[in-house]
């Protein structure tokens, strides 16, 4: 996964759990404009979230920062 995805996948995060908690769930499309601005993007995020770690359309975005951090 390219550096500019995991900062945003974890900047994102980062948001959502300060405003509401740890257990806010996100999807992968949480970390995109509802314009589809950048399709190569989306999809590598959409490879990692649904292909590589056969995640559920909801996890919890502690998961997901935590994940992002270690590499997996």
């Amino acid at each position: 996964m390219r550096a500019e995805l995991k900062a945003k996948i974890i900047q994102v995060c980062d948001k959502k759990i300060a405003a509401k908690g740890d257990s806010v769930g996100v999807s992968f499309y949480a970390f995109f404009a509802n314009k589809n601005d950048d399709p190569e993007l989306l999809m590598e995020a959409a490879t990692w979230w649904i292909q590589t770690h056969q995640l559920d359309h909801f996890e919890k975005a502690a998961k997901i920062k935590a994940m992002v951090i270690e590499g997996e």
